[in-house]
């Protein structure tokens, strides 16, 4: 898949992106508590999107927080939602050209089936974390759930959210998987760098 399109069509969703978010705050909770995001945490938030999670991050005191995205337009609207914040930044790249890094938590947030290569994807977010540092994969909702949405406009632009337990098997050349969820209610894969 050639990244601009995907690109394009982040530009095009990114003004009511917002609209048709729907966030359970107590998965949210989970989901955070799962990753280890907690006072001092430093975060690289992969594919931030319009910074639908800076506010569950600054509830939590995290340290420092870096939200990349590859579309302008969600990058813009993610810097706005962050300018009130002096420990949230906002770029807008390829998380996968980013130089490496010593983050705690990588936490990549309801955007893993638009990364068409998985295991790339990973290989390069074990060079953004510190030894021990955690990598998640985590969705507000089921894979049935988040695979029938994807079946729409988002079709050429994403695949299908990978089982689980299929996700933690590629995890496992960098991570020591901890925690695996697939349920209705949600879906994450945390492992820790080794």
């Amino acid at each position: 898949m050639d990244k601009n399109g995907i690109k394009e069509f982040f530009d095009r969703c990114a003004p009511s992106w917002d609209d048709h978010q729907k966030k359970d705050d107590s998965v949210i909770a989970d989901i955070m508590d799962n990753a280890g995001v907690e006072r001092g945490t430093r975060v690289l938030d992969v594919a931030c999107g319009t910074g639908v999670l800076f506010e569950d991050y600054i509830s939590r005191n995290a340290g420092h927080v870096i939200g990349v995205d590859i579309s302008q337009k969600m990058a813009e609207i993610a810097s706005g939602k962050a300018s009130g914040y002096e420990n949230i930044d906002v770029i807008c790249a390829d998380v996968e050209e980013l130089p490496d890094a010593e983050y705690d938590v990588c936490m990549v947030y309801n955007a893993f089936p638009h990364f068409f290569d998985p295991e790339s994807l990973i290989e390069s977010l074990a060079g953004q974390l510190k030894k021990g540092g955690v990598l998640s994969v985590a969705h507000g909702a089921g894979r049935e759930t988040i695979n029938h949405h994807h079946e729409g406009a988002a079709a050429p632009y994403s695949i299908g959210l990978l089982p689980a337990d299929e996700l933690s098997g590629l995890m496992e050349r960098w991570f020591s998987v901890y925690c695996v969820i697939s349920d209705d209610r949600m879906y994450q894969v945390c492992g820790k760098k080794r």
